[in-house]
């Protein structure tokens, strides 16, 4: 396989940290859950591992507030509290944990801009509930902010697709860049009425001059693959017509059955499929470019089943 025809899998003991302590949903297991399931397969050994890296606090502050990042760095310090109303506890070393997952992510986009790979794959990220000044959702920092500020600022990609099927709606992506019609949004996920974060209905579709760039797609508890490949019809239309240079994914796993914070019941071939289609899309339209996050996904055999259907996608969607 030629170098830059690979897939990153961004895996290391600095991002295994991002979890939390005394029985938290998300816990410190989720990545060698995944690891070892991928080795049975024969998957970690296809790959070009990318080793992670801590970005600083003055990294941090390329989406999120000043104000907000001495509050990470406080919390971390002190090691108790919240850095949210009750979903986000502080724990020592946070900072350096979401740093990793942050720093990582940065280095791995600029990886696929410079044609170092074509696609990347984060289980331990995708912390899509993080907004510019707060922790929400299990999410310290926004390394998907950080990734596209980071590619508009630096490499000047300004058209990028953000596709998110974890359960829960992409709130802190989708409300920071409402009003930016260069930033696509495509998310599927378990209806708001019946999920937190409460928000992403099918008649959010951005503001002002970014009316119809993003496209909220709610499943009713329950879903199948049945719906959810009915979604993604639409979704794939919509990315088509408006033609990105770079996608991003979150393909959070807690939209499988069985996990134990939401109700829906796909099946990992439903990641799989989102995966191979995506890869098909950016060989057409995006150099090959697509980078993937792991997302959400609170059952661990489910995190294995799922994350090594993306990782197949991706490594067979560098061939095609």
């Amino acid at each position: 396989m030629a170098a830059d025809a690979e897939v990153l899998l961004c895996v290391g003991e600095p991002l295994r940290r991002y979890g939390f302590p005394d029985g938290h949903p998300l816990s410190v297991d989720r990545q060698q859950a995944f690891l070892d399931e991928a080795q049975r397969r024969g998957l970690a050994t296809a790959v070009q591992r990318l080793a992670p890296r801590i970005a600083g606090a003055d990294e941090l502050l390329g989406f999120h507030g000043r104000h907000y990042v001495e509050q990470v760095v406080s919390g971390s310090q002190r090691g108790t509290g919240w850095l949210d109303y009750g979903d986000t506890p502080c724990f020592p070393g946070i900072l350096e944990a979401a740093g990793a997952v942050a720093g990582t992510a940065l280095d791995a986009a600029s990886r696929l801009v410079a044609g170092g790979a074509l696609r990347s794959f984060q289980p331990i990220g995708g912390l899509h509930h993080a907004r510019r000044d707060a922790a929400a959702g299990f999410c310290v920092v926004n390394d998907i902010g950080l990734v596209i500020e980071r590619l508009r600022r630096e490499h000047r990609v300004r058209r990028i697709a953000y596709v998110d099927i974890d359960v829960h709606h992409g709130d802190g992506v989708y409300y920071e860049y409402e009003d930016d019609p260069e930033l696509i949004v495509v998310d599927i996920h378990e209806d708001g009425r019946f999920l937190y974060p409460g928000t992403g209905h099918a008649h959010e579709r951005g503001v002002g001059p970014a009316e119809g760039s993003k496209l909220n797609l709610p499943l009713a508890p329950g879903a199948t693959d049945a719906e959810f490949l009915r979604a993604w019809g639409a979704a794939e239309e919509f990315l088509r017509d408006r033609r990105p240079q770079f996608i991003v994914l979150q393909s959070g796993v807690d939209s499988l059955h069985g996990d134990p914070l939401a109700h829906l019941a796909l099946t990992p071939q439903a990641h799989g499929y989102a995966t191979e289609r995506l890869c098909r899309l950016a060989n057409e339209l995006c150099q090959g470019r697509l980078m993937v996050f792991g997302g959400g996904g609170y059952n661990l055999a489910n995190i294995a089943s799922g994350w090594c259907a993306v990782l197949a996608e991706l490594l067979r969607g560098s061939w095609r």
